[in-house]
């Protein structure tokens, strides 16, 4: 699952869907398949603006798709929201394709590595608020000695 939502797109592959995406545009209706591969290729950017314009794209596909059709969008929904570092919203979208399909290993695999995600962004977050009131109360600290020690020789 690691290598799944770590690949990173070939600037290539990039570049030929977003022109087959935007032939078909200018010719005035873009095929669900050319959408969705341009897609999959921004959420496999490196850069998080490429990521975002994946997600509006995968998630007008999902609004338009029946339950069976949406396994992918909601899938691939998932994986960008956590490469984003969007926790909530990826086990959101994996949820929902768990709804649909209870078994779906790669969905639980995904489930899984998020919610470890989410436990580590926890604890970072713990360690960092609890190293500030530290720092703060060594800083007090050094502030009464300097005080104390200032009123001592008066």
């Amino acid at each position: 699952m690691e290598a799944i939502v770590s690949e990173i797109v070939s600037p290539d592959d990039l570049l030929k869907f977003e022109k087959k995406y935007n032939t078909e545009l200018v010719k005035g209706a873009v095929s669900k398949e050319t959408r969705f591969e341009y897609a999959w290729c921004l959420i496999r950017s490196r850069y998080t603006e490429d990521i975002k314009k994946g997600i509006v794209l995968l998630e007008e596909l999902v609004h338009k798709a029946s339950k069976d059709d949406s396994r992918d969008f909601l899938f691939y929904l998932a994986v960008a929201y956590y490469r984003l570092k969007e926790y909530e919203k990826a086990l959101k979208y994996v949820r929902m394709l768990l709804r649909n399909e209870p078994g779906n290993k790669q969905a639980l695999d995904l489930e899984k590595l998020i919610d470890k995600a989410l436990k580590k962004d926890g604890l970072v977050g713990m360690a960092i608020v609890g190293g500030i009131g530290l720092g703060l109360a060594g800083l007090a600290g050094l502030v009464g000695l300097a005080v104390s020690k200032g009123s001592a020789r008066s």
